[in-house]
């Protein structure tokens, strides 16, 4: 006998018995059949005949379903388990079929103690929010700056809600100065680091985040995804736990593409329709989501979240808004000395920062979506420079995450300065801001990647300008 065989004891070993009275189940989560929620998601299961296991949601919606067209279980003949205290079905003494060991599901380690509620002193003072985004998003100083007040004031309304809902004498609070919620919309061209910022934002404050596209959103009733889509996105990320989907924050990408559809006489489903179901999330209010699934259906458990602690940020690029923004400040031009030129704002990088509610209004938003984020962070395009600093100087910069990877194979992965100005000035070319900066190294980086793993000699390898403009190949230098 090996030593795999001496491990597995009598009650263990494969093959040996049924489910019954087997110890070893106690390890493993009971699934519910229609739902398949696990038992420490749905509550107490219910035991069925032939090994089923129903959520007391799934039981009562089947027997409300049977009940509401006047059908009596209780003359059904030869189905006793129906006349009786479900719970206590395993007295029947049917015989239960072996579970697959790979449809089981072991139970989570229980917490020694529940995590604290909610408290003002787990979120940092703003300039500590700031200091751990400049570790990771270069530039943008002052949508770092917006963001973090915004994300700290937010929270402490969070508390103070808390708070006065906690105190026992309700009508003493009803004084009390209420807070209201301050939702941000971030403006910024394609790869400026919308997306990054909100990911890092939510990372550091160890918060759930749920990330939609509002290009999949559709008015209810047609092909797409409905409005509480969003909602079912946070409660997912939050693993399905109410309470801290609440706190999270919702993150919609590519708000600019429901902009209102201007000469048309269709239906407008996806542009200003989305724009005003969003308003009551935006606003605050309770919504009926699925749990588990982005679809309703009868037999999906439904939990209600309310949206009124939700930290909503919109961002997109908004493609033309500079244009609209230099006709507005153009129209102040007109002759005389103290005049201003039609062509002052032509090359101004920051002329999204005088864009003004008028502006979105002209590009598509309607104005009671407009007035549901009153907090506008406009971000700067990215300048040659900045894509230098972006290469190697973030905690997970791009240089960084490659010379891990070479340092795996036990090889020095070093880039010349010359080399990374000419990375960033091709980075500009293809005006796609940051995201252009990963697709040239990927391009440079396959055959180094693919060549140094065949040569156990190399120590060393330094990119050079010379390299990247096809003029010679990379400085190799051997161990020793």
């Amino acid at each position: 006998m090996n030593e795999k065989d001496e491990n597995l004891t009598e009650d263990t070993k494969p093959g040996n018995g049924t489910n019954d009275g087997d110890s070893s189940d106690d390890q493993y989560e009971k699934i519910c059949y229609s739902c398949r929620r696990t038992e420490s998601k749905a509550g107490p299961m219910i035991n069925m005949p032939g090994g089923m296991c129903l959520c007391h949601d799934c039981m009562q919606k089947a027997f409300d379903t049977v009940l509401q067209n006047g059908f009596d279980i209780s003359k059904i003949q030869n189905m006793p388990f129906l006349n009786m205290n479900l719970s206590d079905i395993s007295k029947l003494n049917i015989p239960q079929p072996e579970i697959p060991q790979k449809q089981r599901i072991k139970k989570k380690a229980s917490k020694s103690k529940e995590q604290p509620a909610f408290d003002i002193r787990d979120i940092p003072a703003p300039h500590k929010i700031k200091a751990s985004l400049d570790q990771y998003v270069i530039g943008q100083e002052q949508a770092k700056k917006v963001i973090s007040v915004a994300v700290y004031n937010h929270y402490k309304r969070v508390f103070a809600e808390q708070s006065r809902q906690a105190e026992e004498n309700a009508s003493a609070a009803a004084g009390d100065v209420i807070i209201e919620k301050s939702n941000i919309l971030m403006i910024g061209p394609t790869g400026s680091g919308k997306t990054y910022l909100v990911k890092t934002l939510a990372r550091l404050l160890d918060v759930p985040l749920a990330i939609a596209d509002a290009t999949s959103l559709t008015e209810a009733g047609y092909i797409g995804d409905d409005i509480e889509s969003v909602i079912s996105k946070l409660l997912a990320a939050a693993d399905n736990d109410v309470e801290r989907a609440e706190h999270g924050i919702v993150f919609i990408d590519e708000i600019d593409k429901i902009a209102k559809k201007k000469d048309t006489n269709s239906r407008d489903v996806s542009g200003e329709s989305v724009q005003q179901e969003l308003l009551k999330l935006l606003e605050g209010s309770m919504v009926e989501v699925p749990v588990g699934t982005n679809q309703k259906n009868a037999l999906s458990p439904m939990a209600t979240v309310n949206t009124d602690q939700i930290l909503f940020i919109c961002g997109g690029a908004f493609p033309d808004l500079e244009r609209i923004v230099k006709e507005r400040l153009n129209k102040s031009s007109s002759i005389g000395y103290r005049a201003e030129l039609k062509d002052r704002y032509d090359d101004d990088p920051d002329i999204l920062s005088y864009v003004t509610n008028a502006d979105l209004r002209a590009f598509g938003m309607i104005p009671e979506f407009l007035g549901r984020l009153p907090i506008q962070v406009t971000l700067r395009k990215l300048t040659e420079p900045m894509l230098v600093k972006i290469l190697k100087e973030p905690k997970n910069a791009i240089l960084k995450q490659y010379i891990k990877l070479l340092e795996l194979d036990e090889v020095k992965l070093v880039f010349e300065d010359e080399a990374l100005e000419w990375i960033a000035a091709e980075a500009m070319k293809r005006e796609t801001g940051a995201r252009a900066l990963r697709a040239i190294m990927e391009e440079f980086m396959l055959d180094i990647m693919f060549e140094v793993p065949k040569d156990p000699n190399i120590g060393t390898v330094v990119i050079t300008r010379s390299y990247l403009e096809k003029n010679g190949g990379p400085r190799i230098e051997m161990r020793g």
